[in-house]
């Protein structure tokens, strides 16, 4: 097979744009293409003032020293597949919201759209990757659909490189990775399409960490790592509530048991919950696997990560609400964070959005600000997570503040979403001066000095830990 030499990724958001950009920075002699049908995302990957259309640290200097070198972004879909060597599907998958699975199963209908895309266009042998996070044996279907549709003498061949990327660290996971994992059909020509992709990350990455495995492990375990992952959250999530109730300090506990080897210290930070693209949307895809294969008490345990990482999320809005006297009824919460993690503007399954919609439907009044989210994204959250609510109800009791200062004006209770530097920075004495009293701090993500706070005036609550006030 000959080397690849034409790269085209479909799907511009936050895999397949810092991925194949990454790929184009490390391969100067590969043409790299990214196309979407969303031609205002592309027009902002092509900005001349690197207006990015996601926010990742690191992204933007990659994008420059590569665009227009043999980086591109375009809308020209048909043309792109037709000259590439290699084409990698990174579309999303979100969870099924109707019909058989829902609120389970992955949405494959972007995936067999783009294949079905591939199908139709190319008239030469290509190979192509599934990149999106998909259930077991998806490229199965793949291969399916892309047979009954192929052109003659035009072979496809079938590869799964699931992306292991956290927002906020993707460019640094790119260029470092922990592995590389490529699944193929166990047959020679999925040998060598292996062998081509295994070529490419070699450019840069060392081939000790490129592994190379089955078409259906290398799917499974995308899912198997995101669900251990947020396992682990979930784990030290349920240890913070015994922690709150019998005065142990969640922090203390989570480094003396991170302390074993065998667990090592990672993903072990309590919080109001994790969220993100990936961890709701893999496990509960990993519960339907389980039921589809007629493995009930399989499915149960992992639902159980899910169910206590809403548990989290809700054991945390009732204690801000059983602080501030039992009732926020007309009270200003300022909310500070939006984002589901701190260095990325992406806020799905953002814990802030349900602490949000609680505080509302308990009548509050509420102030928002995040550093990266953009204010049409937040009522766009708002607005689904309150369907019943007018947009124009929910901009009366809701305001976006321009600053995290200007958030917590006339606030009675500060409320930290999202572990922003910032937020532990800020001058929490000018907060306090400007904030209704007693003035009350909950800490929902282990960020600030709540000693300090408490020596200003504040009332400081801090998720996994017994102490009050």
């Amino acid at each position: 097979m000959p080397a690849v030499t034409k790269v085209c990724c479909i799907g511009a958001g936050y895999v397949g744009g810092p991925t194949c950009a990454v790929i184009a920075l490390k391969c100067p002699h590969i043409k790299v293409t990214i196309v979407d049908l969303n031609q205002s995302r592309i027009d902002a990957w092509n900005s001349p003032d690197y207006n990015l259309p996601i926010y990742e640290p690191g992204l933007e200097d990659v994008v420059r020293q590569a665009r227009g070198r043999n980086l591109f972004f375009t809308t020209d879909i048909d043309g792109s597949i037709q000259e590439a060597d290699l084409i990698f599907v990174s579309v999303n998958t979100p969870t099924k919201k109707s019909g058989v699975g829902a609120g389970f199963a992955a949405d494959l209908n972007y995936v067999e759209s783009a294949t079905r895309r591939i199908a139709k266009v190319a008239t030469s042998n290509k190979i192509v990757v599934e990149k999106s996070t998909v259930p077991c044996r998806t490229a199965e279907s793949m291969r399916t659909i892309l047979e009954a549709n192929s052109k003659p003498n035009c072979r496809f061949d079938i590869l799964s490189n699931p992306e292991f990327l956290a927002e906020g660290t993707a460019i640094s996971d790119l260029l470092k990775p922990d592995r590389v994992l490529i699944g193929s059909l166990q047959t020679p020509e999925g040998a060598m399409a292996s062998s081509a992709l295994v070529e490419i990350y070699t450019n840069w990455v060392p081939k000790e960490c490129i592994l190379t495995v089955g078409l259906w492990s290398s799917e499974l375990s995308k899912l198997a790592a995101n669900a251990m992952l947020a396992q682990r959250i979930s784990s030290v999530n349920a240890l913070s509530a015994i922690c709150e109730a019998t005065g142990a300090n969640i922090d203390e506990v989570a480094h003396a048991v991170g302390y074993d080897s065998r667990i090592g210290p990672k993903f072990l930070r309590a919080s109001v919950g994790f969220g993100g693209s990936c961890f709701q949307k893999d496990i509960l895809n990993l519960v339907y696997l389980s039921e589809s294969l007629h493995l009930p008490e399989v499915a149960e345990y992992w639902k159980q990560v899910v169910v206590m990482n809403e548990y989290q999320k809700r054991r945390f809005s009732k204690t801000v609400v059983d602080t501030l006297f039992k009732t926020i009824t007309g009270k200003r919460i300022a909310v500070l964070g939006f984002a589901f993690k701190a260095d990325t503007g992406d806020t799905r399954e953002s814990a802030a959005i349900t602490l949000v919609r609680d505080f509302l439907l308990e009548n509050a009044r509420v102030s928002i600000f995040d550093p990266q989210v953009e204010h049409t994204q937040i009522w766009t959250d708002l607005s689904e997570a309150l369907p019943q609510v007018p947009l124009h109800n929910l901009q009366k009791q809701v305001d976006i503040a321009s600053s995290a200062l200007d958030c917590c004006k006339n606030a009675e209770a500060v409320v930290i979403a999202t572990e922003w530097r910032e937020f532990r920075d800020i001058d929490w004495e000018a907060v306090y001066r400007g904030m209704n009293k007693p003035a009350f701090v909950f800490d929902g993500r282990l960020l600030v000095d709540a000693q300090k706070l408490r020596s200003i005036g504040f009332k400081v609550t801090v998720i996994g830990r017994g102490e009050r006030f």
